[in-house]
């Protein structure tokens, strides 16, 4: 075998992710909020790109040019000709202004008064004219209106305990202490760092930490700076006066609580059902997450990508949501005039290459409209019994039904469904919604969609009686009976996912609710 070299010529087809594929790639799944930031960023580097406002009657010279302002006035505003009794050199008398506007000059604000009234020589003529800046109405009077002043901030968990740690004591060790505790509680209200953490860190007294510790969980919310839920709930029923010893007993067995097992609280706490029930209901009513009302982060509204609306033909219409997709615009005029005056090679390169990314992101961002409405459109007509009946309706889906619908590659579709949402008459939902697993039909029947098999679950456990609680085998059982098939695996995961508990902690609450029931029957 011999080794030579020699030169061929082949001719093949690949794939070359250039830079604007890349964006366009990028810009696909990006959600409202990020593609706003992206958008904003792109304005501040491309010197050829503008926001699109919308447009205004007798705007349409302006907007042409894009720099929405006249040549001849470039170095200058020129103001609109003013009203007759605005004007700089008035003269009338008081009486028939104040006749003519049905008021007095005196009577204004400062900032409704755009000119100021002098009397001339003292006597009964004016002479309106501006005030000087910096007077009445002006950004640096001391007596103007401070509107800053006025805007209000949310308070943090954190500012809210400092200010009464501060009015509870004046020990300096002590406002250190607590300062620090305030600083370990989490965002839910509770305390993660135990007290001999701190005492070591902070080299003071173990039983000087748990005394400020006392203190700080006197403070409101109640139930703050726990460290765990029994804890707090403790520290909410002693505020209530309603710790008492079977109370007590109730608190230290949570996990009974969360078993139903009311037969071994009934034991444990020397109560009947009657008082069982009151206690339980006293402890719903507490807060476990103290600390939530002060939460830092703001709650994000799903605001939707496009909506669905009936037609008259009973069809559906979709549409982007025209708020949500940001306009941009390539100056050309403003191009054309500065490539001219560019006389280095390093501009006429920066001013090309600025062009080109000006127009390639426009594309990308019309080109990403389209998609997505495309896709939402193909999910739309999968998905119609949804729309018309509800989510018993939902059909099973997967990405390779709408991409072969629609002619794209799955991952296409995979980048449009993330991060959008559809605003439809049932809600607003993400479109990951309508992608659903299949559960098979029972005797050759269709197929049903996941969630709707989940849906149903959640009916039956609802409409269950207190004689007639539905084992998960039972449940299977009736989900056959109505063509569904499936292992009993599978509902015990769906009943998990939606927090019901199983059908022996049901009938262990169905059984108490029937007993306070009757209790209270035979007190009357």
């Amino acid at each position: 075998m011999s080794l030579v070299q020699r030169l061929e010529v082949r001719q093949g087809q690949a794939l070359v992710m250039t830079p604007q594929l890349l964006q366009a790639i990028k810009l696909l799944q990006l959600s409202q909020l990020d593609l706003a930031s992206y958008v904003e960023a792109e304005l501040e580097r491309n010197p050829l790109l503008e926001r699109a406002e919308p447009e205004l009657s007798g705007a349409g010279d302006a907007s042409e040019s894009g720099s929405h302002q006249d040549e001849s006035h470039a170095d200058g505003f020129e103001a609109p000709e003013p009203d007759s009794w605005l004007s700089t050199e008035l003269n009338a008398s008081r009486g028939e202004i104040e006749g003519d506007f049905d008021t007095r000059l005196d009577n204004v604000f400062p900032d409704e008064a755009p000119v100021q009234a002098r009397e001339a020589g003292g006597g009964d003529m004016l002479s309106l004219t501006p005030p000087p800046y910096g007077s009445a109405g002006g950004s640096f009077d001391a007596e103007a209106p401070d509107f800053e002043a006025s805007l209000t901030a949310e308070t943090s968990l954190r500012d809210h305990l400092a200010s009464q740690l501060e009015l509870a004591t004046r020990d300096p060790a002590e406002r250190l202490i607590g300062g620090f505790l305030i600083d370990a509680v989490d965002e839910a209200g509770y305390l993660r760092e135990g007290i001999d953490g701190v005492a070591e860190r902070l080299g003071a007294d173990p039983a000087l930490v748990t005394r400020v510790l006392s203190l700080v969980q006197t403070f409101d919310p109640p139930g703050i700076a726990a460290r765990d839920l029994a804890e707090c709930l403790a520290i909410q029923l002693r505020e209530r006066d309603r710790f008492d010893p079977a109370m007590q007993a109730l608190v230290s067995r949570l996990d009974l609580v969360a078993k139903r097992d009311f037969a071994a609280l009934r034991r444990l706490c020397g109560v009947d059902d009657e008082d069982l029930v009151d206690m339980l209901g006293e402890i719903r009513r507490l807060d476990p997450k103290p600390g939530r009302a002060f939460g830092s982060s703001a709650v994000e509204v799903l605001v939707p990508d496009v909506f669905v609306r009936a037609a008259p033909d009973g069809s559906w219409l979709v549409e982007l949501n025209g708020e949500a997709l940001p306009r941009v615009l390539v100056n050309q005029s403003y191009y054309a005039r500065v490539v001219r005056g560019a006389s280095a090679e390093g501009d006429k390169a920066f001013l090309s290459e600025a062009l080109q990314n000006a127009n390639w992101l426009t594309r990308s961002l019309e080109q990403r409209a389209r998609t997505i409405l495309k896709v939402a459109t193909e999910i739309v007509r999968q998905q119609d019994g949804f729309f018309v009946h509800g989510v018993t309706h939902l059909r099973p889906l997967n990405l390779k039904t709408v991409a072969e619908a629609i002619g794209m590659h799955e991952s296409t579709v995979s980048r449009v469904t993330s991060n959008k949402a559809i605003g439809t008459s049932r809600g607003t939902l993400e479109m990951k919604y309508f992608f659903t697993a299949a559960i098979p039909g029972a005797a050759g029947m269709a197929a049903h969609s996941s969630e709707a098999v989940r849906h149903r679950i959640k009916q039956l456990v609802d409409g269950e009686t207190p004689a007639d609680v539905l084992s998960d085998d039972a449940l299977v059982q009736k989900l056959r009976s109505e063509g569904v098939d499936i292992a009993r695996r599978t509902v015990a995961k769906y009943r998990e996912s939606l927090r019901i508990p199983s059908s022996i902690e049901r009938r262990r609450e169905h059984f108490a609710h029937g007993s306070a029931h009757h209790a209270a029957l035979a007190l009357r």
